[in-house]
């Protein structure tokens, strides 16, 4: 009865959904003729006879991102395993793009009966992983239906979703029936977990997957390049090259308070470079025309081959070059978190990994276990608005011992809490075949 009133109420709203999916924006990528997907008409895989496909399921970019060392590493052991994986945005699918020769790559259906029973059919899982915690009702029931392993990965259940789960114990009670595995990233999400009503022995702790980050050569020469590129826009003959802060992940209503932030820290390090990185594309253009209103020289990363001389700020519109865009970056101030409770904040993990000490909102109950670690260690401060921002900027600007100490702390918490990759591995081997 659950699942027949959940349907309905799906059937009534999937096409604000949908229209929400679809609806053009600048900057953007569409669908094209692939929207079909959604409905489970997706391409066949080209499996060898007796053999099925590992479903990987991830929702958009920051997903994908935490899903890739888990597949190089799962793909590494086991070279001929074909693997799926799912997104529902077309971010999402830009993302998984990179991974070519890795994963196939296709949309995620619609949470309908008839759309996964269609997927299913085409793509025979042998198993479906879940990346973090997307749930929905009609797809794990189909799945499990169908003899098919679920497991959660890199699971988290903040106090707040634990409590509105709760709320709705029988529509929980719906979803963790048909899990096979839940593997939390700590010891809290573990016991929400359980307190909800998962059977423990189906819960187990690996920490987060998204520790065991290992950055590529590649990225490093990128990043490097970059840097000296805005540097050299400063003209600067001097022995200390100007320095560079990155706003990442940012948030409307943030932006604002970041260039407010970077006017004051010009005050006292004229050469200050700022790469700002809005969350989502479509605002690119606003933002754009945000800092021109500042007057700051500002440059565009989709146009690098103009970047402007004596940049000040440095839009970075372009997707899935986070990584890149950190490693060029000496101090990082984390999006997400200047909003009151909206948001939640964004993860500092990449940032840490590459030995960059950073700055956060007092909003980040999204990454709460990571971010209280970072302050722990001393390798991340909180602000609370654009004074505070501009203060912690200009402090660690003007210690460079203290700003390299506060890198490495961040780069020993990451070491110490590497080896999720192994421990979930092992979990999910451990799942007795259906």
């Amino acid at each position: 009865m659950i699942r027949f009133i959940y349907t309905v109420l799906l059937i009534l709203l999937s096409p604000f959904f949908l229209y929400s999916l679809y609806k053009k924006k600048e900057g953007k990528p569409t669908f094209g003729p692939r929207w079909k997907e959604h409905f489970g008409f997706t391409p066949p895989l080209n499996l060898p006879l007796g053999e099925k496909s590992i479903w990987i399921h991830t929702v958009s970019v920051g997903e994908v991102i935490g899903a890739t060392p888990f597949i190089r590493v799962l793909k590494q052991q086991n070279p001929q395993q074909i693997i799926v994986l799912t997104t529902t945005t077309a971010t999402g699918a830009q993302q998984a793009e990179k991974l070519k020769g890795l994963v196939e790559h296709r949309f995620m259906p619609l949470d309908f009966s008839g759309a996964v029973k269609r997927f299913i059919k085409a793509v025979q899982p042998q198993k479906m992983i879940i990346m973090e915690t997307e749930l929905w009702p009609n797809t794990l029931a189909t799945v499990h239906e169908n003899d098919i392993e679920i497991i959660v990965m890199n699971a988290r259940l903040s106090e707040r979703s634990a409590r509105r789960y709760a709320k709705f114990q029988s529509v929980f009670n719906l979803l963790s029936s048909s899990l096979d595995k839940v593997i939390c990233q700590y010891k809290e999400d573990a016991e929400r977990f359980i307190r909800l009503g998962v059977l423990e022995e189906k819960v187990v702790i690996s920490g987060s997957i998204k520790f065991d980050i290992h950055i590529e050569n590649e990225i490093k020469t990128q990043a490097a390049y970059l840097r000296n590129q805005l540097q050299v826009t400063k003209g600067s003959k001097h022995d200390h090259q100007p320095l560079i802060w990155i706003a990442a992940s940012t948030h409307q209503g943030e932006d604002e308070q970041v260039l407010e932030a970077h006017q004051q820290l010009l005050s006292s390090f004229p050469n200050a470079i700022l790469i700002l990185v809005p969350r989502h594309p479509e605002r690119f253009n606003q933002v754009a025309d945000l800092i021109e209103a500042r007057n700051f020289y500002f440059s565009r990363r989709s146009t690098q081959s103009e970047l402007v001389g004596n940049t000040q700020v440095y839009l970075a519109d372009t997707m899935g070059e986070m990584l890149l865009l950190l490693a060029a970056s000496h101090v990082c101030f984390m999006g997400g978190s200047l909003l009151g409770d909206k948001v939640g904040g964004h993860n500092l993990l990449e940032p840490a990994a590459l030995g960059i000490p950073s700055i956060t909102g007092p909003s980040y109950y999204n990454f709460k276990e990571i971010t209280q670690q970072l302050l722990q260690a001393e390798a991340t401060t909180v602000c609370v608005n654009a004074n505070q921002l501009a203060e912690q900027l200009i402090s660690l600007f003007s210690n460079p011992g203290g700003r390299y100490d506060k890198g490495q702390q961040a780069l020993n918490v990451i070491k110490a809490n590497t080896g999720a990759i192994s421990r979930t591995l092992s979990a999910i081997n451990s799942v007795k075949a259906k």
